[in-house]
């Protein structure tokens, strides 16, 4: 397959806005009601929750950022994958570290789309 790059890398996307919302409505829906539960004042409950929040505002983003790029490449278009490979890099390097800290599989979620984005952003050989 000669856009096999691109699948994976518009695989990876999927991931990407998928868990953006899972993140968003499931993550702050169980995390609020902890806090809520532990007495946690309001002020700091709304704090996190606003960076909760940016930060499945800033996976959509990733996410459309990499659908562009992978859809123009699908295109022919010879767009940069460079920040696909950044993505990749961070997604990796913070589930690694999350998964160390905490000895928890599930930061695993991090790192199989960070992993994908860096096999899609691989070079190809002239021919492809």
């Amino acid at each position: 397959m000669k856009r096999w790059r691109e699948v994976v890398g518009l695989i990876a996307t999927a991931i990407l806005i998928l868990s953006s919302g899972a993140h968003s409505i499931l993550g702050w829906k169980a995390l609020g009601a902890q806090l809520v539960a532990a007495n946690v004042p309001w002020d700091l409950v709304a704090a996190l929750r606003f960076g909760w929040l940016f930060g499945g505002v800033a996976m959509l983003t990733f996410g459309i950022i990499t659908a562009s790029i992978f859809i123009q490449r699908l295109r022919g278009a010879n767009v940069s994958v460079f920040p696909v490979m950044v993505l990749g890099v961070a997604y990796v390097a913070f589930g690694a570290w999350a998964l160390t800290i905490s000895g928890d599989p599930f930061f695993a979620i991090f790192i199989v789309p960070g992993v994908l984005l860096l096999l899609a952003s691989l070079p190809s050989k002239r021919s492809e």
